[in-house]
């Protein structure tokens, strides 16, 4: 027998004579918990492995690479797997996963991504340890992820109830720059979250106040653009009936009665980027403005782009419809239109049977000897992909490692949040597999 089954027995053995808080484990979940603390170092090493190959959205050869090393994770643990491109929609491609289960049980989807923001020409490239932390491009968003589900997935393995779990991995390519057009991209996504039962998505962990949280909401991410004309002149002639307000006014009365007249509950927006003058135009990417006027021109013509961020589909409907309300009540010599970019995120509202998933979750926490985590208020958490699947399935977030400084130089990933959040996960499939679909 050699050294690393003596010591996960050990740890087995340990664990199952550990204090009253592991009481509600079985054995086989010991032998889980036990299995996850016996592969820490492996886990690390497989991190590593992957925070330095490079895998911004647009390095399609190394997001690939990144979905080879997962690929080699996952075929020996039974699993079925497939690489979708994505070239039509101008990124790399997306890696799903499948193993058929036990018929009459709960289907999973597991969601997570290979795509990091630090592209090819980032200076920040290499993986640094320092004990239970390290620094590197994506060691938590989202590789860590990747490292949990790898983790917990093992750790079924060892303890049996892997073998009848029906579990469906998609690791999408282009979460943090999404393809175009995105009905194409997450096609294959929403089409899993149609026939899934629970996902389960594998960002990181929000921790407040040091208490780590449940997450079972996520606000929506909506693009809009606003175009203003009006009839340019003579600075001294404006606001006469020939000429009226001009473009900027106008634009700035929009801009202001947004904010005097949009606020409510669990809705942010914003004006990101905004011009006017004789000429005004946004490049192809929408990211900069160019403008061309004088003081004592009239300006025939301003733009704008922006945000906003809902709680529910209905909420995004409703703004769309008030901000529409604003945009056609023109100034005099004014006309406007606003448009909104179809390629959105929709939202991933907290939903009474997400509810019910984070109360199963913390009956595995609590079995585990962990506190209870509270539901994180959804103002809190960005969009993600696990909103395309969100009015078909309920699911979870925040099933990745804890991390802090996400999509800066200087990410910093918890590695032992690996071990707690790899037991949490493998415990509760294991526990979700062994029930019948509602």
């Amino acid at each position: 027998m050699n050294f690393q089954a003596l010591s996960l027995m050990s740890s087995v053995a340990l664990l199952a004579l550990s204090t009253p808080a592991f009481a509600q484990l079985s054995q086989t979940e010991a032998k889980m918990a036990a299995t996850v603390d016996a592969e820490y170092e492996r886990s690390v090493a497989l991190l590593e492995r992957m925070v330095n190959q490079n895998s911004g959205t647009m390095n399609f050869a190394g997001v690939k690479t990144v979905g080879d090393i997962m690929r080699a994770e996952l075929e020996p643990l039974g699993f079925k797997v497939a690489w979708l491109d994505m070239a039509k929609a101008g990124r790399a491609g997306h890696l799903v996963a499948t193993k058929t289960g036990k018929k009459g049980t709960k289907k999973l989807l597991l969601i997570a991504h290979l795509d990091t923001v630090f592209e090819a020409d980032s200076p920040f490239q290499k993986f640094v340890r320092n004990g239970d932390e390290a620094v590197g491009p994506g060691a938590g968003d989202d590789k860590g992820g990747m490292v949990v589900i790898v983790s917990a997935l093992r750790a079924m393995q060892a303890a049996g109830t892997l073998k009848d779990a029906h579990i469906e991995i998609h690791l999408t390519g282009d979460e943090e720059d999404a393809g175009d057009p995105i009905e194409i991209t997450r096609a294959p996504l929403i089409a899993a979250g149609k026939t899934a039962d629970v996902a389960l998505d594998f960002e990181g962990l929000s921790i407040e106040d040091g208490k780590d949280m449940g997450v079972i909401a996520r606000r929506s991410s909506n693009s809009w653009k606003l175009e203003v004309s009006g009839v340019t002149g003579h600075s001294s002639l404006i606001f006469d009936s020939t000429y009226g307000d001009g473009a900027a006014f106008e634009l700035a009365r929009i801009i202001h009665q947004f904010r005097t007249e949009l606020p409510e509950p669990n809705l942010t927006f914003n004006v990101g980027l905004i011009a006017a003058g004789q000429e005004a135009t946004f490049d192809n990417d929408g990211v900069r403005a160019s403008a061309k006027g004088k003081t004592n021109i009239i300006p025939g013509i301003a733009i704008a782009r922006g945000d906003f961020r809902t709680l529910s589909e209905d909420q995004s409907a409703r703004v769309r419809q008030k901000m529409q309300a604003i945009v056609s009540a023109s100034a005099p010599k004014t006309s406007a239109k606003i448009s909104f970019d179809p390629g959105g995120y929709p939202a991933m509202a907290p939903t009474e049977g997400n509810k019910a998933l984070l109360a199963q979750l913390n009956l595995v926490n609590q079995d585990l000897g962990l506190d209870a985590q509270p539901p994180l208020d959804p103002l809190k958490r960005g969009a993600g992909d696990i909103s395309f699947v969100a009015n078909d399935v309920d699911g979870l977030v925040g099933l990745g490692v804890y991390s802090k400084g996400d999509h800066a130089p200087g990410e910093t990933v918890d590695l032992a949040s690996i071990k707690r959040q790899a037991k949490r996960a493998a415990i509760l499939m294991s526990r979700l597999s062994r029930k019948k679909p509602m």
